[in-house]
């Protein structure tokens, strides 16, 4: 049996800094900001339909959140200033971009070198 997995307990947008700060129950807390957010979206029309990295987001330095919905008790569906709002961002999304934030973000920054594009 697996251990039970960290559930939400708040997400609050602070839109003065366009960071979404996602708190668990079990005392983690993400400061996780719109631009990241926006190019680790989980949406199939930029991650793929299958296997792989999928397209590499770029160009999203300036963006912001405009809205973030609730989607059943799983997820929340979070809506951009370039009008992207397709990516359903469920609990354990977030909680995974939340820990890895570093990494993650280091791996795109490289990406986005690799490809000859820019933030």
């Amino acid at each position: 049996m697996s251990a039970p997995r960290p559930w939400p307990i708040e997400l609050r947008l602070k839109r003065s800094t366009d960071v979404l700060t996602a708190s668990f129950d079990d005392g983690a807390a993400f400061d996780l900001p719109a631009e990241y957010l926006r190019v680790m979206t989980p949406s199939a029309a930029d991650r793929g339909h299958g296997a792989g990295p999928g397209r590499c987001v770029s160009g999203k330095q300036g963006v912001s959140v405009t809205d973030l919905t609730p989607v059943g008790r799983y997820a929340v569906r979070i809506r951009f200033s370039d009008g992207h709002d397709t990516g359903l961002y469920s609990w354990d999304e977030l909680y995974r971009l939340g820990q890895g934030r570093e990494r993650l973000w280091a791996d795109y920054l490289k990406r986005l070198e690799r490809e000859g594009l820019s933030r």
